[in-house]
This record gives C-alpha cells, sequence and structure tokens, in this order.
C-alpha cells in the first residue's frame, strides 16, 4: 500500500497525524478540521505504519459522524476499513457485550435495549409496586438518578445518606431485577456494564486490550466517568491513545460529561504529548474574535485562540425586542431579507435557542411568513407511536422475555384484552415463577381466568408463536409485512395516511440494513446467538433523530443550542440572550456558568458568515409577564464588533474599532466596593478560605454590600463585599 502524502494539511494537523507511540491529547478549535486529522491518522497508521486495521479502534459522539468517518476513511485506503472498529461509545459496546455478556451470570447474548420510554415505564412499576408515591418522587427524576448513577459506574448499594437516596435505592434494585428478568438493558448499562465485563471478567479485558493496538477518541471534551474508564481500561496495554477534544465545547455536564477529564489528560498520561489546532477553516475573523473574546473569560480552559485566513466578515446583529412575538417577527422578516436580498437558501439559516419552548413563538410565525422550516432534535422518528407499536411486536419476537415490548402490543390492535385480563395473566405469571410470555401458554388452564379473557389469551400467544417461527426463515421486511397483515394493524394504517407513510419508512431502513454487508472482524468472535432480526433492533435502538439530519431539503433548521454541536450554517440566529433563559436558571443556580459560556460559544462558531442575536425587554414565564436582563454574555462580546437595533428604532452601527453609544443594554449592571473592586453576579472569584466560587446575587454597594457566593466543596456563603476575596 502506498505511503501517506499530507499536502493539504497545516503544520500542526500534520503533526498530529504522524505522531508516533504513547499517548497524545490534540487541543482541536472549533472548525479546526479535528474529525480530518482522525480519518487522515488512522489512514497514516494503515498505510505508512502497517497497522492491521482491524487492531485500529476509533469512537465518536454520533452515529452520523462515525458514519462519515468510516466513508472517508474507505476513500483513503480502501476496503481494508470494513475491518475497522469505528463507531459511539454505545456501539462498540454493544458489540463486545454481544459477544461477551454470557460470561456475567444472569445475562442473555440477546437483550432488549430499553428506550427512555420503556426504562420511565418500569420504573414507574417498580414505584407502583414498593409502593412508592410518583407525586413525592416523580419517574422522570428517578430515571436521571439512576442514569447519573450508571454513567459513574455506581449501583443501588452505593446510595446512602437521607430518605431520598435510600428510597432511590429501593427502585434502582428493583428496577435492575426487573431489567434482568426481562433480559434488556437500558441505554447506560451499554457502558456499565462493559466496565462491569472488565473488572469482573479480567480474560475478557485482556484479550481486548491485546487486540486494540491503537484507540482515538474524538470529542473527549464530553466523556463521562465510564466512558473514561474504559477508554483507560482499554489502552493500557500498548498505550497508544489519541484523544482529540475542546475543552471550549465542553456542553454536556447536565447529563454526566466531565471535563476534569480533558483538562486533566496531561496529568493522567504524564508522558502525554499535547498539541493545538488553532486555525478556523469555517468562519469569519469577526465570528472568531468575538468568540475568543467570549470564552477568554472561563477561567477552567486550556489556552488557546482560534484564527482564520478568511475575511473579516459582517459585524454581529443584535436585536432587544419588545416582546417574543416581536422577536419572532424579527427572526423572519431578516430571514427573508437574507433569502431573497442576498441569495441564501433556507437550508443556509439556522435558529438556536436555549429551550425547547421557545421555539413556539418562532414556529407560529414562521408558518405565518410561509417560511419552511424543521426542528432538528424534536420527537424522533423512532419515538412515533406507530413506530414503536410494529417495533415492538419485532422486539417480542426477537426477545419473548420482553414484558414491556409485551405489554405494548398485546392489545394493539384492539383485541379485548383489558387491564383486568392483563392482571389476572400477571398473577398467573408470578405464581409459576415464569415469563409474561410463557404465562400465556398457561391461561387456558387457570380457573382464575374467565373462558372467553381465556381464549384471547391464548389465540395472542398463537400469533406470536407463529410471527417468532415466521422470522427464523424469512428477511427482516417481509417479517414486517407479515405483523401488519397478521396482527390487523395494517388495517388502522389504511386509514390514516401519515403513519402509514411513517412504517412505510420502516421498510426502507429494513431494506438499507439488508443491503448492508456485515461488519468487520472481531477479536477471537464466539458462535452468535444473534440473529439479523437482533442486529437490526440494536442497529435502531442507537439510532438518534439527530443522526438523521441533512440539508438536502430547503428548510429553516431550528434547534437548541445542545443539538447544534457538530453542525454549522452560514447564516444562524441565537434568540432569547436573557439572565436565566441563557444562562439558564438551573446554572445560574447551580454555580455553572462556564458551562452556559460555553454553550453560547458553541453556537457562535456554528456560523460560517453571519449571526443574529436577539433578547427580549418582555417575555410570558409561567404565564407571567415578566422583564428580563440581557444576558451578561452580551457584555463580554466587544462592542466593536456589534451591531444592534432595538424595537424603538434606536440603532448603534459600529465600524472598526470604534462604536458609537447608545442606550442599548450591553453592560451587565455591577456593584462596586470602596476597595475599587466590582461584583456581578455569575461572576468567578477565588476566596482565600472557601477557594474558587460563584457570585449568585449582590446586595448593596460598596464595602457593606451582601455578596451571595455558591463554593463548590463549602456550599453558599453570605459575605460582606470588603471581606470577598478573604482579605
Amino acid at each position: 500500500m502506498a505511503k501517506k502524502s499530507f499536502g493539504q494539511l497545516n503544520p500542526a494537523q500534520k503533526e498530529a497525524v504522524t505522531h508516533g507511540n504513547g499517548p497524545l491529547l490534540v487541543l482541536a478549535g472549533a472548525g479546526s478540521g479535528k474529525t480530518r486529522i482522525i480519518t487522515e491518522r488512522i489512514a497514516y497508521l494503515v498505510s505508512s505504519k502497517n497497522v492491521a486495521p482491524r487492531s485500529i479502534l476509533a469512537v465518536t459522539f454520533t452515529n452520523k459522524a462515525a458514519n462519515e468517518m468510516k466513508e472517508r476513511i474507505h476513500g483513503l485506503i480502501g476496503q481494508d476499513a470494513r475491518s475497522l472498529w469505528i463507531g459511539t461509545f454505545h456501539s462498540v459496546c454493544l458489540r463486545i457485550l454481544k459477544r461477551e455478556i454470557t460470561n456475567l451470570e444472569g445475562f442473555g447474548r440477546d437483550f432488549t435495549i430499553y428506550d427512555d420510554g420503556d426504562q420511565l415505564r418500569l420504573i414507574k412499576q417498580c414505584m407502583a409496586e414498593l409502593n412508592i408515591s410518583d407525586r413525592t418522587y416523580t419517574p422522570r427524576s428517578i430515571r436521571s438518578k439512576i442514569d447519573g448513577a450508571k454513567n459513574k459506574g455506581l449501583g443501588p448499594e452505593d446510595f446512602r445518606g437521607d430518605i431520598y437516596e435510600k428510597t432511590v435505592s429501593y427502585i434502582y434494585d428493583l428496577y435492575e431485577k426487573e431489567l434482568r428478568r426481562a433480559n434488556a438493558l437500558d441505554f447506560s448499562d451499554l457502558l456499565h456494564v462493559t466496565v462491569r465485563l472488565f473488572i469482573e471478567k479480567p480474560d475478557v479485558l485482556k484479550r481486548y486490550q491485546g487486540f486494540f493496538q491503537h484507540i482515538l477518541v474524538d470529542e473527549y471534551q464530553d466523556t463521562n466517568p465510564v466512558q473514561y474508564k474504559i477508554v483507560e481500561l482499554l489502552s493500557k496495554k500498548h498505550r497508544n491513545l489519541f484523544v482529540v477534544g475542546d475543552d471550549n465545547q465542553s456542553i454536556y455536564g447536565w447529563r454526566g460529561a466531565d471535563i476534569t477529564n480533558i483538562l486533566g489528560f496531561e496529568k493522567d498520561y504524564p508522558d502525554t504529548s499535547i498539541i493545538k489546532l488553532e486555525r478556523n477553516y469555517r468562519s469569519t475573523k469577526t465570528i472568531l474574535e468575538a468568540s475568543n473574546k467570549l470564552i477568554s473569560n472561563n477561567r477552567h480552559r486550556h489556552e488557546k485562540e482560534l484564527w482564520t485566513e478568511n475575511s473579516l466578515g459582517e459585524s454581529i446583529s443584535y436585536y432587544l425586542a419588545r416582546n417574543e412575538k416581536d422577536e419572532a417577527k424579527y427572526v423572519c422578516s431578516q430571514i427573508r431579507l437574507e433569502a431573497v436580498k442576498e441569495g441564501y437558501s433556507y437550508k443556509d439559516i439556522a435558529i438556536f435557542y436555549r429551550t425547547n419552548t421557545q421555539s413556539r413563538q418562532i414556529e407560529e410565525e414562521l408558518l405565518y411568513s410561509s417560511i419552511p422550516y424543521r426542528i432538528v432534535g424534536g420527537i424522533g422518528f423512532y419515538q412515533r407511536a406507530e413506530v414503536k407499536d410494529v417495533l415492538a411486536y419485532l422486539r417480542v419476537i426477537a426477545n419473548s422475555q420482553d414484558e414491556m415490548s409485551l405489554r405494548r402490543i398485546i392489545n394493539v390492535p384492539a383485541r379485548g384484552i383489558g387491564k383486568g385480563t392483563l392482571q389476572i395473566l400477571e398473577d398467573i405469571a408470578e405464581k409459576n415463577g415464569v415469563a409474561l410470555y410463557d404465562a400465556l401458554d398457561l391461561a387456558a388452564e387457570d380457573k382464575t381466568l374467565p373462558k372467553s379473557s381465556a381464549v384471547k389469551l391464548e389465540k395472542f400467544y398463537k400469533l406470536v408463536t407463529e410471527l417468532i417461527s415466521y422470522s427464523r426463515e424469512n428477511g427482516i421486511g417481509e417479517l414486517i409485512d407479515r405483523v401488519l397483515q397478521k396482527t390487523g394493524y395494517l388495517d388502522i394504517l389504511e386509514r390514516e395516511p401519515e403513519r402509514r407513510e411513517n412504517v412505510g419508512e420502516l421498510f426502507n431502513i429494513a431494506a438499507e440494513y439488508e443491503n448492508e454487508g456485515a461488519e468487520g472482524d472481531t477479536p477471537q468472535p464466539k458462535e452468535s446467538e444473534n440473529t439479523e432480526l437482533n442486529e437490526f433492533l440494536d442497529r435502531i435502538s442507537l439510532a438518534s433523530d439527530l443522526d438523521t439530519y441533512n440539508d438536502k431539503t430547503d428548510q429553516v433548521a431550528l434547534m437548541t443550542l445542545h443539538s447544534a454541536k457538530g453542525l454549522e450554517f452560514p447564516v444562524t440566529f441565537i434568540i432569547g440572550l436573557e439572565e436565566n433563559l441563557l444562562p439558564h436558571f438551573n446554572s445560574v443556580r447551580g454555580g455553572e456558568i462556564e458551562e452556559e459560556r460555553r454553550l453560547l460559544y458553541v453556537g457562535l462558531t456554528r456560523a460560517r458568515e453571519k449571526i443574529y442575536l436577539t433578547s427580549s425587554s418582555r417575555r410570558l414565564v409561567f404565564g407571567k409577564e415578566e422583564s428580563p436582563t440581557p444576558s451578561r454574555f452580551l457584555s463580554e462580546i466587544p462592542e466593536a464588533f456589534i451591531t444592534a437595533n432595538m424595537y424603538q428604532g434606536e440603532s448603534r452601527r459600529t465600524s472598526g474599532n470604534r462604536s458609537e453609544k447608545s442606550n442599548l443594554p450591553l453592560k451587565t449592571p455591577v456593584r462596586q466596593s470602596g476597595n475599587g473592586k466590582s461584583y456581578k453576579a455569575g461572576q468567578q472569584i477565588e476566596h482565600k478560605k472557601f477557594g474558587l466560587g460563584t457570585i449568585r446575587k449582590v446586595e448593596g454597594s460598596g464595602d457593606k454590600a451582601k455578596v451571595t457566593v455558591h463554593f463548590a466543596r463549602y456550599g453558599t456563603k453570605k459575605i460582606i463585599a470588603s471581606y470577598l476575596e478573604g482579605k
């Protein structure tokens, strides 16, 4: 195989791609070509260092990124790319578990993967069984606690302390038992159980450690503790760990990501090398300089300064709206202007917001203005009722122990099996110590069940048994068609065209899957019990609505700032730059201002050419009109980069480094003490005794001002301004 040529890489990229052995941290700024260096690095290892493709593991954070990486590598090294291990953490761990999970007692290889909805229903079931009120403890909060625990590698026994912690422990313990009984894993288990496998079965870990000679991890700043552990365990033997990330874009702390993984990488791997990719190929100079100034206010970060050879570009537009309706009208008017006067397509434009609730007013105005749009990251295709119904049938066919799916389909379409009959069936299962599906076979002989109900259950049992038999001899598309015909579900779809089209898309997905080849080589693969149907369902379980995003349809994209990660657009709008919205009040209260600033930074750096920012003078919050304060982040972007307007028609035009003064609220009010130091909510300070803290509130002014500060270690303290610095 011919050796690689690196003529199109810049010096820093080339240095990263051609790195020798040992750990390497690549600090890759937004738009610096980080995905490219991972693909080029893999091609370099294969073509220039003769590394076997199957001994390379590359981990990304979305299926879309993984598929793009596979395509690029295939273009660089040819068919050898088929044997590479490339995927998300969850997909890689799923591949391992499908081959190795039977090494752990109580787990079967053909397990089902429960999604968020399945989790929630099972938690509600567990709470009911434990007589725990869902008014006192909401199922969603319990699910969040369980997911958070699994992402840290914690089990039910690790919850100690107050009554809430003990209650979570009881629910978590029963929840785990019910998962095992149903031969199911939840999404977090894919990682959690893999770590358990490696720790409890060192021979399995040793085999994979030897197999993976090079490990590459994208978006390392978003790894959580259990992902960190997986990487640490697998890389211990060869220590060829190549991680790429940007601490400035770490925005998933709320779901367990730990920024200290990237900030402390050189401490964890003392012999590591560090390379910075600071040249940006995406945005204008104005956008980059404004973004650099904003993020420089964060203290916990690696120092780097993005630069570009792109043009200066236009200044950032800021609009202070009268209310959210005026904000929506302004956004739509500017979109029309960009589309008609400037020649942009609708697909070139995106609207970002902090919370999903902000989209309603924008959507109404877009509809009124006849501007086509799509929501990215909303209700996904696989969450639609008819799709979940058909998939539930397939899941029961693949794993008859999947009681959650069985409960969903037992009376869909309606076949006269109500809650009372289902309860008796559950009692039969418990009395005989069998699964719900097996209880169907016993129902006819049970005297507690009315004869008419027994007949219905027996008929349903025969239906499922026949479908299971049919699945062993036929393809997935044929099986879906059989399910629709035999269950009568097709009659429902005939009356509802939109739902029929959704199920039709499921046929397309099945056809695409069946046309693809098998995955690459694996370390000492075992005889697999897994069928084509199981593998198809596994693929669907890992799917994300964001993975299906494409810019082929000419529509404006609407999404949260969290969903915008990894995307880019010529023109972007970021709406709702207000205190308690961006930054969000939960983050302000929890002292997570730096992550909120990183979130805005991500939004700014998605833009290639133009940015519009908005905030509102009045906004409805829980039915009451409030007067929000413009976001403190606006004052952190130099005025030289902004053209500002407000609904009265007053404006401030900027040119170069000079600007005309105006009364627009771009500066956050501060309180100044007598010693000349100014304090404001959201500001971080370092106290001599309590360490690093975030100011939440300032009351009064001067040396006697009362400043409320949240310290990570000591909690919230109220300190007189003159003593704030520990003097």
